[in-house]
């Protein structure tokens, strides 16, 4: 290249960086991108939750589902799981998921925290950072803070490297520091308040060129911009006149605990929290969750937090758009857009006509855009608005776009229901679970029942925290003792009780080489006693306890300091004279994790085939491994692994951890069974033909049930109002292959038993066949012109349609 045309390429470069490059500003009714008002619909997508090659399509579905922004967290102690040691690999490839967001046209959210919450093991801190002197967390503690500005400087400077801000050209348009402090600040006193101060003055220096948020924070300091979480945030005020309302946190559902049923947010109150926000004055509203994911590995907080994080989201677990919550949505964003100018731009009037009945007309350059606001959650009111009688259903927003036409209304769901099913593995010659093939093997802690382990990993004369042990490596820690009787001891030859005060969430208890006992905390508490009769023998007596964690906790404040595991006392008690030994003080051997682990059993480049057996499967046995192959299933649509019949433990497929398996003791739905039964494996997760799935069982189970399994659309179900438009669509490329049932006029019943009303159009049912057999998808509008006349007379006709895909 010449001299010359090199300039030329570099003036373009700066040209083009110029005029790529966007300013942020905003003002007391919105952001403002170069000058120029936007109404900002974004969705929360954890990058860590999903995968590199789930990343564009999510983003793509979110899109199509009218979001203009993504919103991500960003997870410390992922990133920095030693310190000092980072991992930006896979998908935790905090970069390359900014730019599919860009990719993609979409604006982004950086919520760097850095702590999270987010159902996050530790809150997204690093255990690590706990266990440094003199730390404490979150507040004006000078260690806390070096680290904390530690990496958050990494994170600020690795986008600004990559030019990712918008004012760099890049589609970050704000960040965030801290995260719901507010919440918590009052344990903190003046020290919480410098905090957030501090926290203020650090990101206003890294001179990012785009508003900072910080979110559930009324005294947030100039110039950070508070913001609303929660399930409603129509009533939230920011607090200064020249802040946006900002709603970070939209609950889209909820996570759920293990043991728990399935939380469920309906669609209409869904939607009808996000018109109340924009009826009066809100400008970015963020989903949280859009999609929710899954908790791979043990990042699962809480405690007892479960392995899927699907929160109900518009996008379910595994990537399919969850109807009809996606396109009632959907519908909504594409009213709110259209209206954007006058809602940002325009005056505002409000008009009470009490009993909760409101209504909000927004002016502007000659033109207005109205709301109609019911939020009596009893009774539906006619109201006369503009010579007009509208009638609003309970609970519920009308958007009006000319402030005369209904073009939306948040209790009238026109999008279809997915009934979604689980088909088996279509790459096997015959049908799982049977054609699966088990190999297995005992966990191997022999020494360290005994306790004689070579390579233990501490020796103290005191119980410890399981943290400080473990540092987060593993989920396990073993504390061993040796008890020595002698012949002038009064405990010996008796039978004593061992009892052991926990703060671990499972333990068991191994005595002289014998398994003498476990118990799992109930109801979701932290704190238990075990309690088991032994024998002590004349000599040494081995006593080794297993103490397990199911998630560290994540929120509230001091979170943080919460011990885990078997901090005593631990005693040997004998009723019959009252006499009691107690052994805290004594010298205790300490050892991270199973061997299992160590061995790395789960990874199939590492699995010595000599240490399995297919002879003899055990069945209800603790500390097992088992180990099977499938072939990766045809197609590309979501696979999942049916695990029922497992207790507690951990599955892998191919080396990588689809996460932790738990049956709580005590349930509200499906009790007997796991709290969660289907399991995500993403196809990056399979190989091209066969796959190793591995298994480890700690409290009991059996793998003959387990099997394999794709998820698609079934059939699907509608019941639209007149004068909408019903879009109905299959999954992965299946087709409408039967329609079941299609009837408009005055139709009564609910999917899977509809039934025709006193009236309905005669023609409904074959216009529908003609319109949608045989297609992936079809559009139906629904209109008497279209589905032909019904013959009779009524305010209120719905088309129901069932079909088969």
């Amino acid at each position: 290249m010449s001299p010359c045309n090199a300039l030329v390429v570099l003036l373009l470069c700066a040209i083009f960086s110029f005029v790529s490059a966007s300013e942020i500003t905003y003002d007391g009714s919105s952001l403002m991108i170069d000058g120029e008002r936007q109404l900002i619909l974004s969705g929360s997508i954890h990058y860590p939750r999903s995968t590199p090659q789930m990343w564009p399509s999510l983003i793509q579905k979110s899109k199509e589902g009218g979001l203009n922004a993504i919103e991500t967290y960003v997870f410390w102690n992922a990133h920095e799981p030693s310190r000092r040691q980072y991992d930006f690999s896979g998908n935790l490839d905090l970069v390359r998921f900014i730019k599919t967001i860009q990719d993609q046209g979409l604006h982004a959210i950086l919520r760097i925290g850095p702590y999270v919450c987010a159902e996050w093991n530790f809150g997204g801190f690093p255990v690590w950072l706990h266990n440094m002197p003199n730390i404490t967390l979150r507040t004006n503690n000078e260690v806390f803070k070096n680290e904390m500005q530690n990496f958050t400087t990494l994170i600020v400077n690795m986008m600004k490297d990559e030019k990712l801000f918008a004012s760099q050209g890049g589609p970050i348009i704000l960040a965030q520091i801290e995260n719901e402090y507010g919440n918590i600040m009052w344990e903190y006193g003046e020290d919480g308040k410098a905090y957030v101060n501090w926290c203020a003055e650090l990101a206003q220096s890294y001179n990012i060129g785009v508003p900072w948020i910080m979110c559930q924070q009324d005294d947030a300091p100039e110039p950070m911009i508070n913001t609303c979480n929660g399930f409603y945030c129509d009533q939230f005020s920011p607090n200064r006149k020249n802040s946006p309302k900002i709603w970070t946190e939209n609950w889209s559902g909820w996570f759920k605990g293990w043991g728990d049923s399935y939380p469920h947010r309906p669609a209409e109150d869904l939607a009808f929290a996000v018109g109340r926000f924009f009826q009066y004055g809100g400008s970015l509203m963020n989903y949280y969750m859009y999609h929710g994911g899954t908790n791979f590995g043990h990042t699962s907080g809480g405690p007892y937090i479960t392995t899927s994080y699907d929160y109900d989201a518009p996008l379910d677990e595994y990537g399919n758009l969850n109807q009809p919550k996606w396109g009632h949505l959907k519908e909504l964003h594409e009213v709110l857009i259209s209206v954007q100018k006058a809602l940002l731009n325009g005056e505002r009037r409000d008009i009470d006509y009490g009993n909760m009945m409101s209504a909000t007309v927004y002016s502007y350059q000659g033109k207005s855009v109205c709301f109609l606001g019911n939020a009596n959650s009893s009774n539906a009111f006619t109201v006369e608005f503009e010579n007009t009688n509208y009638t609003v259903p309970a609970w519920s927003v009308t958007i009006l776009p000319d402030c005369f036409t209904e073009a939306y209304n948040t209790a009238k769901v026109n999008s279809q229901t997915s009934i979604m099913v689980k088909k088996p593995n279509a790459a096997d010659d015959a049908e799982e679970p049977s054609n699966l093939k088990w190999d297995w093997k005992n966990e191997d802690f022999e020494e360290i029942k005994y306790g004689t382990v070579v390579d233990s990993d501490l020796t103290t004369s005191e119980l410890l925290d399981q943290k400080a042990v473990t540092n987060d490596t593993s989920d396990y820690l073993w504390y061993m003792t040796s008890i020595v009787v002698d012949e002038k001891d009064a405990f010996v030859g008796k039978n004593v009780t061992l009892q052991v005060n926990t703060s671990g969430h499972i333990l068991h208890a191994f005595f002289n080489s014998k398994h003498i006992g476990s118990k799992l905390a109930q109801n979701g508490h932290y704190d238990f006693v075990f309690e088991q009769d032994v024998q002590l023998t004349l000599g040494t007596n081995q006593l080794s306890l297993l103490s397990a964690t199911v998630g560290l906790p994540n929120y509230g404040a001091n979170f943080d300091k919460r011990a885990d595991g078997i901090l005593g006392p631990v005693k040997l008690i004998d009723h019959s004279t009252n006499n009691t030994k107690d052994i805290s003080s004594n010298e205790w051997i300490y050892k991270v994790g199973l061997q299992g682990q160590k061995l790395e059993s789960y990874n199939p480049q590492k699995l010595n085939e000599a240490e399995w057996s297919s002879e003899g499967l055990p069945t209800n046995k603790m500390f097992v491994w088992y180990k099977t192959t499938f072939k990766t299933p045809l197609g590309e649509e979501p696979v999942v692994v049916d695990l029922l019949g497992l207790g507690k433990g951990e599955a892998w497929v191919n080396g990588k951890s689809i996460g932790p398996t738990y049956k709580a003791e005590n349930c509200r739905t499906n009790c007997g069974e796991p709290s969660m039964r289907w399991y995500h494996i993403p196809r990056e997760f399979l190989n091209n033909e066969e796959n190793v799935l591995v298994l480890f069982e700690e409290i009991g189970g059996t793998p003959s049930l387990v099997n394999i399994r794709t998820i698609t659309v079934g059939k699907v179900c509608a019941n639209a109002f007149e004068g909408s438009t019903l879009k109905l669509s299959c999954q992965g490329g299946k087709l409408f292959s039967e329609i079941k049932f299609a009837s408009f006029g005055e139709t009564e019943g609910t999917c899977g038993s509809f039934r025709k009303g006193r009236c309905e159009s005669a023609n409904s049912l074959s216009v529908i066949e003609q319109a949608c057999l045989g297609k992936e998808s079809c559009s139906i509008p629904v209109t008497e012109a279209f589905l032909g006349p019904t013959g009779c007379h009524s305010e209120i006709y719905r088309l129901a349609v069932e079909a088969v895909c």
